[in-house]
């Protein structure tokens, strides 16, 4: 169905919570959307899909859209899209094929590469790999030292240490195959961390360029990203014109080959040289009150709730085109 204009016309369900390690910052970004929803008119129902109750809802009540506010694994990986696929439910964001391929730093760096993307070299490792010495100096002459290291699918910095010293690579192994089956080791790039936004689906546009500084962090670990201060973001970037259309560029094409809808942020490292490298793609990014894409969009004159309205009306769109 194509979009009425009338936020009244709609009953939403605002999906949040979940059951990943990204409960505690989903609960608050769906809290942060329904609020701006409903002073839009919308009529919001909050679903968190741990609750069996709550899923019980989404099957047996009306909703004419899915408002989607899940961060990690359940929410962020295909699974929730396609149980609302299944109940014939529209929704914002990415379908479960992006979704899917997104939330594997792997499959979304092989995407990178083959849309020209730069890229960090990087070793994946399974829960099950047995490395021995000769392994370990492999990775570290793959990757370098230092190097960065991180669970394959798991989001907002959880298990991720930076390694400065090659004997302390089994211990950040560990610390990520803790939360995750498989690990990725990359290459340290050194540089200036941004991100960029990206909205539509047919025709995305990218947002102003962030660039974010971690205040008491040596990155944008989880502690910088929601503790209060931990972070500053600078919007638009402090960057070269060169260097902010790279990035943005960067950021439209890996929405693109990952089949992205609706909303996508491409983390982004800028280093001395003026190059761009690609790191990650979030399909559904943080949206609070202060999070990078209301951000970004306030730089161009949108409010939280006229983001929030143009997802469901991009939501809204994407069914009638599969309809």
């Amino acid at each position: 169905m194509a979009y009425s204009g009338n936020p009244k016309d709609y009953s939403v369900a605002v999906l949040y919570g979940g059951t990943s390690g990204e409960r505690e910052v989903s609960l608050n970004s769906g809290a942060c959307c329904a609020r701006a929803l409903e002073e839009k008119g919308f009529s919001v129902t909050l679903i968190d899909p741990a609750s069996r109750d709550d899923l019980k809802k989404l099957i047996e009540e009306p909703f004419d859209v899915a408002f989607l506010a899940l961060h990690g694994k359940g929410g962020e990986d295909g699974t929730v899209q396609g149980f609302l696929e299944t109940l014939k439910i529209p929704y914002t964001g990415s379908g479960i094929l992006a979704n899917a391929l997104a939330i594997n730093k792997g499959k979304t760096k092989e995407l990178y590469e083959r849309a020209g993307l730069r890229v960090a070299a990087s070793v994946i490792v399974g829960k099950n790999d047995v490395l021995d010495e000769a392994d370990r100096r492999e990775i570290a002459d793959t990757c370098g030292i230092p190097c960065v290291v991180k669970p394959v699918t798991e989001g907002s910095s959880l298990g991720m240490t930076i390694v400065r010293d090659e004997a302390d690579l089994p211990a950040a192994l560990a610390t990520a195959l803790a939360v995750d089956d498989e690990a990725m080791v990359e290459q340290f790039i050194d540089g200036i961390e941004l991100t960029v936004g990206v909205m539509g689906s047919d025709d995305p546009v990218a947002f102003p360029v962030i660039r974010i500084v971690s205040n008491n962090d040596e990155f944008y670990n989880y502690h910088a990203k929601y503790a209060a201060g931990g972070s500053t973001h600078l919007c638009p970037a402090p960057i070269s014109a060169e260097a902010a259309e790279q990035a943005q560029g960067m950021a439209v094409a890996a929405h693109a080959v990952l089949g992205c809808r609706g909303i996508s942020r491409t983390d982004i490292m800028l280093d001395a040289e003026g190059n761009c490298w690609a790191l990650e793609t979030n399909t559904l990014p943080g949206m609070t009150d202060t999070s990078l894409i209301p951000d970004a969009a306030r730089a161009v004159g949108m409010q939280f709730g006229d983001v929030c309205e143009k997802l469901i009306e991009l939501a809204l769109e994407d069914e009638k085109a599969e309809a």
